[in-house]
């Protein structure tokens, strides 16, 4: 299977870190954020990945070329990362989506056994890796489902009915690469593409029925998107950092 990581914004809230570096390439634990999920990736038997750049796309290449896998791990560069939003990403990656792949937000981290569980869910169109918590904020991507079929998934979801939280990782298998390509398509044509995450085409595809859910467990995965994310997902003991190989970018 081959992984696609979205890395091209530069991620406003953690201003002014970002003000010369990209989000994924901020430090966790002196080694940048990418690494550690190229890291995860590789440990799980991922053998090719295309990360999708925009904001600093020279640095987060630089960074990829360290990491001394060329014939694994390439960059995907979106010239349109100013002025739009992840479908965009998506529009500019959908060449990679013509076998098995998984989609992973660049500000997700996660320890190697909760990609193992995505992976090893059954092999159905689409599947999301979700998370429970007793409740939910208005930051949260959350989730309604049935048994493990994807009701709805956006962050403006009635709570009383909110059961799982989207943890910004998902597989496509099957028939489930061409469905995703043929929705990226059709929003491309319609003006509101370019402020539209690509989990806006994930709750119209749940509609068809060909979209499943995969829980993971609350304390195996990490958002960074503020100040304090960042220093906890540095915390030493922290799942994702604990598993992860050996250094394999420079410090």
């Amino acid at each position: 299977m081959k992984a696609i990581i979205l890395s091209a914004g530069q991620g406003r809230r953690l201003l002014p870190l970002t003000e010369r570096l990209p989000k994924c390439m901020l430090p966790v634990q002196e080694r940048p954020l990418i690494a550690w999920q190229l890291d995860a990736l590789l440990r799980c038997g991922i053998q090719e990945i295309a990360v999708v750049v925009g904001y600093g796309a020279d640095v987060v290449e630089a960074g990829l070329a360290e990491f001394g896998r060329p014939q694994q791990i390439r960059a995907v560069y979106n010239p349109f990362f100013a002025v739009t939003d992840n479908l965009v990403s998506c529009w500019v990656a959908r060449a990679e989506m013509q076998g098995d792949f998984l989609i992973l937000n660049g500000d997700t981290l996660f320890e190697a056994a909760a990609l193992e569980r995505l992976l090893a869910a059954p092999a159905r169109p689409v599947t999301l890796a979700v998370s429970c918590k007793d409740r939910y904020d208005e930051d949260d991507m959350k989730v309604i489902r049935e048994d493990d079929r994807l009701v709805r998934v956006g962050k403006r979801l009635p709570l009383d009915r909110v059961n799982a939280e989207s943890i910004g990782m998902m597989t496509f298998r099957g028939e489930g690469p061409r469905l995703f390509r043929e929705a990226i398509d059709r929003a491309m044509r319609t003006p509101e593409a370019l402020k539209q995450w690509y989990l806006s085409l994930i709750d119209t595809l749940a509609e068809t029925g060909a979209v499943f859910t995969q829980e993971i467990a609350a304390q195996g995965w990490a958002e960074v998107d503020s100040v304090a994310d960042l220093e906890r997902a540095g915390t030493p003991g922290s799942p994702w950092l604990a598993t992860a190989r050996q250094p394999s970018v420079p410090a």
